[in-house]
């Protein structure tokens, strides 16, 4: 229509005219979708969605859409675009004279004097054509829109957003992905979650409860989750780096689970035709550990390197261990480790006195560090510090030599070279002769080693005096020159140390080799928590050792001119006192009881007491030569009583009657535990009873153990009750405090006797006694053991008390010579060689009804584990047992 470019404004009121008849067409076709969406969002705003049951809701959802697709397909079909002719028209409606048409028609016959008829025609149009406006199109509207839903569907839609604020996004989305599962059986679905912290964090596994949505736990840990549902559900884990949707696993009981790791901050749900449960799990980020030296290694006694280390961690230090790496050779980065082992606790220090005089690095200058790791994996050093590695002390020359070989071979890292082609071992007839000269491809210190022991074999009837070191070495050559690498060669170390150490210190070197190989097996089974079985059968190979190793010990006291044999009785004296196997026997006792029980610490610890006491233990040649206890090893060597003044004797003789008292109490005591517990055997045995014989002068003389008498004969079975005897030995500490009492000479309200007993103290211990005695009359074992445990905690405390005054009079007598003798008398289990009692080990040894008190909860527990259906409460005795 090139005509209506003529008049200027006209091509602006065609364009919004068609526009408008637009809106009017979209209406007239999609009213119906717009009126099922309006309506839709508007029941969403007002929460009727949040408010209906989640199957209506899904259900009018549904609906919806079904409505929705229906008028957009009804719509495409009626809706028709108007075009410019169209809007032309409705311009020309204005005006009678149609004017935007009339200017597109032409003369039918143009003449020449119809010219000026038709532009005068033409102008009255063009005027029309500019009268003419944008039509309101009032009439169709009303026609079609009678209720003028066009306007107030949306100002409803505005009103009801602004009124729903915050809630408005929440409100849509409810409405817009409803529970579309209940239509589908979701409230079937049953779901379980349960997170099981790391191991290494020693947290029980934490139970999700059905409300909670926010759980935090250490990296690492391991998220359950069991759903029981008619079709298989999915996994979703959402991280910041990472989105994963996995497939539950079936189980055979017609459930479905699934694991997963949070090792970072996740949002894990359960998708079953929607979301079922969703959680935020929170990470706690765990440190690696720190490791310090609280005290640097340095030198201590018997060439032993001391220290003390400090470590701490989020949840628990796992192992920690000791490198140990040469500073001389530069080159070199290797490095040894020593396990210190194996840990729990999140913050722990201890002091360490260990042996590495067997490390090849001995007697040179090396850098050490702890390095701790966790439970997850992380390392933590400390900072190193340099010291001489303190060496075996060998004094004699042969041994010395043997160790020089031995660390010879040890340091040497270097590799063997190539072996060339053996053509002898190729050709018949040959003799294979390249086999015995694989020491020409050694490295040059096994080479040297092998030189220097040819060189200390040399001529054996002179230098030899015990056949087997010379037979050992040269079958350690033999090795040397057969071995074709670096690590058979080193096989030969256990040997060499074994030699170097019975060169030095004699037949006894084997054995204590295997008190140690028999130590470091029971202190490892117990670190790493074995069974039940492995840890008796390595207790009782450690109690063969110690055993032997006394008894070569002993030997070679004997072949030194010791002429007494060791015994058994644990006895406490004065002038002559000792350990005699019986204090031996009960430590081995209560390693025993606590390795049983589940006392890993304790028994580790007893364990090093008990080994180290054994290295230390030297016999010497009496000096009375009575047999009593572990011979030659009084308090002052040469001294005779009749050196000792007389209040000395007297108190040596009170503390040798309380020492056996003592014993007859705890006796008494493990046999009443034992009858409470339906475990005593025959009561008239009379094993290990009292036979108290009164003196001859007015005041008892003591009872003597194992039924002897006061003369040294035997005596028949005790057939005695246990009251009888518990009442008999409150006799004698009755008798006991008068004889003290009359000799004492104290004044009034003092208490104390002429030996410096607390008759006091006496006077309780006695009472205690008569209560147990009468306890045990009527019956009542509880009662009784509860009595009997206070008098022997009190007899003990006298026999403390005493032992100390009597310190304190040697030391005055003897003065600083006196005490340092004193020091160096004490036998080789450690204790007072005053003969006082002394229970104050390194570690406090339960006594046996404490012992047995935890055996007996140990044994209750595994009853309960074993008969208990609830699986909680398995779970958690488990991990008791576990833990102890």
């Amino acid at each position: 229509m090139a005509s209506l470019d003529r008049i200027p404004g006209i091509r602006s009121l065609v364009a919004p005219t068609r526009r408008r008849l637009r809106d009017i067409a979209v209406w007239r076709a999609y009213w119906p979708l717009i009126a099922i969406v309006s309506i839709f969002l508007i029941a969403a705003l007002l929460g009727i969605f949040e408010r209906a049951p989640k199957q209506i809701a899904a259900f009018a959802t549904l609906l919806v859409f079904a409505g929705i697709i229906i008028a957009v397909l009804r719509g495409m079909r009626r809706y028709q675009r108007p075009d410019e002719a169209e809007a032309v028209q409705a311009l020309d409606a204005q005006s009678e004279l149609r004017p935007l048409q009339s200017l597109a028609d032409r003369p039918a016959r143009p003449e020449v004097e119809g010219v000026a008829l038709w532009r005068a025609h033409e102008e009255r149009l063009t005027d029309a054509a500019r009268r003419l406006t944008i039509p309101k199109f009032k009439d169709v509207w009303k026609r079609v829109d009678p209720l003028f839903m066009r306007m107030a569907l949306p100002a409803a839609l505005v009103l009801l957003a602004v009124a729903n604020g915050p809630q408005l996004y929440n409100r849509l989305a409810s409405a817009l992905t409803p529970d579309y599962g209940s239509l589908m059986g979701a409230e079937k679905v049953r779901i379980e979650a349960w997170i099981t912290p790391p191991e290494y964090s020693g947290r029980a596994p934490i139970f999700l409860k059905s409300d909670q949505v926010e759980a935090r736990v250490p990296a690492g840990s391991t998220m359950t989750l069991r759903v029981q549902a008619p079709s298989t559900p999915k996994l979703s884990t959402v991280t910041r780096t990472d989105r994963e949707t996995v497939k539950f696993e079936a189980t055979p009981d017609g459930a479905y689970e699934a694991n997963t790791v949070v090792s970072a901050d996740s949002e894990i749900s359960v998708l079953w035709w929607g979301e079922r449960r969703a959680w935020t799990i929170l990470t706690t980020p765990d440190a690696p550990p720190t490791a310090t030296f609280a005290a640097v290694p340095s030198m201590g006694e018997n060439d032993r390197t001391e220290f003390t280390w400090a470590v701490t961690d989020d949840f628990g230090v796992a192992a920690l261990e000791l490198q140990i790496s040469p500073v001389d050779d530069a080159a070199r980065q290797d490095f040894e480790v020593i396990e210190m082992g194996a840990l729990n606790p999140k913050e722990a220090s201890d002091e360490v006195n260990i042996d590495l005089t067997r490390n090849r690095w001995a007697d040179a200058r090396v850098e050490v560090r702890l390095r701790a790791t966790d439970g997850a994996g992380q390392v933590g050093f400390s900072e190193p510090h340099v010291f001489v590695l303190p060496e075996k002390l060998l004094l004699q020359p042969l041994a010395k030599a043997i160790q020089d070989i031995r660390v010879t071979i040890l340091r040497e890292d270097d590799p063997y070279t190539d072996a060339s082609l053996a053509s002898d071992a190729l050709e018949q007839g040959a003799i294979f002769a390249s086999a015995t000269t694989r020491i020409d491809r050694a490295p040059a210190g096994i080479k040297q080693a092998s030189l220097m022991l040819d060189a200390v074999t040399y001529e054996a009837p002179r230098y030899f005096k015990d056949i087997l070191i010379y037979v050992g070495l040269r079958s350690t050559q033999r090795t040397l020159e057969a071995a074709s690498t670096g690590a058979e060669a080193k096989q030969v170390e256990p040997m060499l140390w074994g030699l170097a150490l019975r060169a030095e210190y004699g037949t006894s070197a084997d054995a204590l080799a295997a008190l140690q190989a028999a130590r470091k097996a029971l202190e490892e089974a117990l670190r790493d928590g074995a069974s039940e079985e492995e840890i008796k059968r390595l207790m009782e190979a450690f109690k063969d050792a110690a055993q032997r190793y006394v008894a070569a010990k002993m030997a070679e006291a004997m072949a030194k001119g010791l002429d007494a044999p060791a015994d058994n009785r644990d006895s406490a004296q004065g002038s002559g006192p000792s350990m005699g196997g019986q204090d031996f026997s009960d430590m081995l006792d209560a390693l025993e009881d606590l390795t049983e029980t589940g006392a890993a610490d304790q028994a580790r610890q007893l364990l090093a007491d008990i080994t180290n006491m054994l290295e230390n233990l030297e016999f010497q040649q009496g000096g009375s030569g009575s047999g009593e206890g572990f011979p030659g090893m009084p308090g002052e060597p040469g001294e005779s009583d009749d050196d000792v003044p007389q209040e000395e004797r007297e108190m040596t003789e009170t503390m040798r009657e309380l020492s056996e008292l003592l014993q007859e109490q705890r006796e008494l005591n493990d046999e009443t535990l034992a009858e409470q517990r339906g475990e005593r055997g025959d009561p008239q045995n009379g094993q290990g009873e009292l036979q108290g014989q009164q003196g001859q002068d007015g005041g008892a003389q003591g009872g003597e153990p194992n039924g002897q008498t006061g003369e040294g004969g035997t005596s028949g079975p005790d057939t005695r009750t246990l009251a009888e005897r518990q009442q008999a030995l409150a006799d004698i500490v009755e008798e006991l405090a008068r004889r003290q009492g009359e000799a004492g000479g104290g004044e009034e309200g003092e208490g104390e006797g002429g030996v410096g007993l607390n008759e006091d103290l006496l006077e309780a211990i006695e009472r205690a006694q008569r209560r147990a005695g009468r306890a045990l009359g009527d019956g009542n074992a509880q009662s009784a053991l509860r009595n009997q445990e206070q008098a022997t905690r009190q007899l003990r405390d006298l026999a403390e008390g005493l032992a100390e005054k009597l310190d304190e009079l040697q030391a005055a007598r003897l003065g600083e010579q006196g005490r340092d003798a004193e020091q160096a008398g004490a036998d080789p289990f450690g204790n007072s060689t005053n003969g006082g009692v002394d229970d104050s080990n390194s570690v406090d040894i339960p006594d046996q009804v404490e012992r047995q008190r935890a055996r007996d909860i140990l044994d209750e527990l595994r009853r309960r584990f074993g008969d208990t259906p609830d699986e909680d409460e398995r779970e958690y005795l488990e991990r008791l047992l576990d833990r102890f």
